[in-house]
């Protein structure tokens, strides 16, 4: 309080000498312009050097303020750290192609699932250029790869439950272009089924091999032959 009115006594006493130079100065002016125009020069001075003095004052304050959050900023305690709950990826942990597809979940997949898993059984056995080309337009073939011993081997997959069988039509309609078509040398249907009997006897007219749930188990299992032995 007593430096509000320190201040507000200050600036009354510079409003009166302010008012009285520039009554001074008009006074003047009628008789000396010189000197009139030399007082209105100092007082510009005047005005300017106090405007200054302001302004670096102010600065000062800033300056001050900015100081002090920046002290406070820096000592302030940051948030705790919690240690982290997941993991840390160990390389070479990463799970193998057997342990992903295990004979037991293959029936539980949806058929794109299941495809992969297959080409995956395929590449665990050694096929190159192994490809999932199963979708709309694919006439029949699921998956198509090179055998260990160079053969170009064309499989259809097809995940069905225990209470279906794969159909003799099934089989010719793959059989119609499994060799044709894609230039299979194996040919081989893959599925987590069964085959009706006169689908089975189809495909060995045909050279078509036929791979049921038990023979698809022990594949995956590694107890098994493969589709292309």
């Amino acid at each position: 309080m007593r430096q509000l009115v320190l201040a507000l006594g200050l600036a009354a006493i510079v409003l009166c000498a302010v008012g009285l130079t520039l009554k001074l100065i008009v006074r003047t002016a009628t008789e000396r312009p010189g000197a009139a125009l030399a007082g209105l020069v100092l007082l510009g001075c005047l005005i300017a050097l106090m405007r200054k003095r302001r302004r670096r004052r102010a600065a000062v304050r800033v300056a001050s303020s900015l100081d002090g959050l920046a002290h406070r900023i820096a000592t302030a305690p940051g948030p705790p750290v919690e240690p982290s709950s997941s993991p840390v990826a160990v390389e070479g942990d990463a799970p193998d192609a057997s342990d992903a597809f295990r004979a037991e979940d293959l029936a539980a997949m949806d058929p794109d699932s299941f495809e992969q898993a297959v080409a995956a059984l395929c590449e665990r056995d050694g096929c190159r250029d192994v490809h999932v080309v199963g979708g709309a337009g694919d006439l029949g073939a699921d998956i198509i790869a090179t055998t260990p011993d160079g053969q170009r081997i064309v499989i259809q997959c097809k995940r069905y439950g225990p209470l279906n069988k794969v159909g003799s039509q099934d089989v010719q309609r793959f059989g119609g272009t499994c060799f044709s078509v894609h230039e299979a040398q194996v040919a081989a249907v893959v599925t987590t089924g069964e085959f009706t009997q006169p689908a089975a006897e189809y495909a060995q007219q045909c050279g078509i091999r036929c791979v049921d749930h038990r023979e698809l188990v022990a594949w995956t299992e590694g107890t098994g032959p493969t589709p292309w032995d």
